[in-house]
């Protein structure tokens, strides 16, 4: 796209100051995302083009954000902060909306903050700690928000969409592989009913409804120049479910020693201490607006996270490889067989994960 479309693009939202620059930000796996520089002392921008085929309710996506946001400034100011840092800005176009349509895409901006810096990878115990701080943080400051939020991915992580969407791909077995999978496809029947279980207690209401931010990599916190938290950002996926989730899908990534697609399975482990560590950090923010329920079932999560990654890997495999992509034919099969590795590692690990969590939560 020519500077010049760019420029017409970002003038479509209530910037102050005048644009000096666009430049590209990022590897854009999901949304194209680039930096708008300004003259002088007004503040820099981000702004994205966001993926309407990933998130096919945009509108409702950046209503989420806004709200969420409003709701964490709110706290911030509350407590003396600099709700311009700590929280994400969401920046209106000059029409009032939160975003700009061009023909098919969407675009959003946000307030760009200065001096932070992020981490791809928690290759120390306190960058696990604050890692795990940055999540129970946001999660602490939306403990009563109470307001419905829209879903803008389909079912994500409810299990028994998940059993559906897996016993359809069974039965139509599209690629002709079912046959070859009986040990994969009993590692899933197997522990069907335990997860199902979990899963009830959100829909019955003791594991109550929360906002998730369900992308909880370590990349998607913000620190400063002291390794200080400053915020959570990709707020794209926030939705209503159990802030379980959230911490599973944090210890999934966290405290893999393998790869998500290793091929040396002996790599593979759950770090106890790396989750020792992140649990901590989490429950340091998080443990005093937690229902014992959730404190309960807390280490469970991971395994729960864990394994629904190994189904979905598993399924794609089996229908042909359509969702996730790959760099070789057997790519998913791999996947699923160093993710199964990841969740028996932690089920072996599970009695000391529960008592790491019920010490930390005293």
């Amino acid at each position: 796209m020519a500077d010049t479309k760019m420029l017409a693009i970002a003038e479509k939202f209530a910037l102050e100051g005048t644009i000096a620059e666009i430049k590209a930000l990022g590897d854009g796996f999901i949304n194209d995302t680039f930096i708008v520089k300004t003259e002088g002392d007004t503040p820099n921008y981000i702004l994205q083009r966001k993926n309407h085929q990933i998130f096919p309710d945009v509108p409702g996506m950046m209503d989420n954000i806004q709200r969420v946001t409003t709701h964490i400034k709110a706290k911030v100011a509350a407590a003396g902060g600099d709700p311009m840092r700590e929280v994400l800005t969401v920046v209106p176009a000059k029409d009032g909306a939160l975003y700009y349509k061009d023909g098919d895409n969407y675009w959003a901006v946000c307030t760009f903050i200065e001096g932070s810096i992020t981490h791809d990878v928690a290759d120390t115990p306190r960058l696990a700690f604050m890692g795990g701080k940055g999540i129970g943080k946001f999660q602490a400051q939306l403990a009563d928000f109470t307001e419905p939020l829209a879903e803008v991915i389909k079912g994500f992580h409810n299990i028994r969409w998940r059993f559906q969407q897996w016993d359809e791909a069974l039965a139509a077995d599209k690629a002709g592989r079912k046959a070859e999978l009986a040990t994969e496809i009993e590692w899933i029947e197997s522990r069907r009913e335990k997860m199902l279980a979990f899963w009830e207690m959100v829909e019955d209401g003791r594991l109550p409804m929360r906002v998730t931010h369900n992308d909880t990599k370590l990349s998607n916190i913000l620190f400063d120049q002291n390794d200080e938290v400053l915020c959570v950002i990709d707020l794209d996926t926030v939705m209503s479910s159990t802030s379980l989730n959230d911490f599973g899908d944090a210890i999934r990534s966290y405290t893999n020693t393998g790869a998500e697609d290793d091929e040396d399975l002996s790599r593979v482990s759950m770090n106890i201490e790396t989750f020792k560590h992140y649990t901590a950090g989490y429950l340091s923010e998080r443990c005093a607006s937690m229902t014992e329920t959730e404190k309960e079932w807390l280490a469970f999560s991971a395994l729960y996270i864990t394994y629904e990654q190994v189904l979905r890997f598993l399924m794609d495999y089996i229908d042909g490889d359509t969702y996730y992509k790959t760099r070789y034919p057997k790519h998913n099969l791999v996947r699923t067989a160093a993710q199964y590795k990841l969740l028996t590692s932690m089920e072996e690990q599970y009695p000391e994960m529960q008592k790491i969590v019920k010490e930390l939560a005293k």
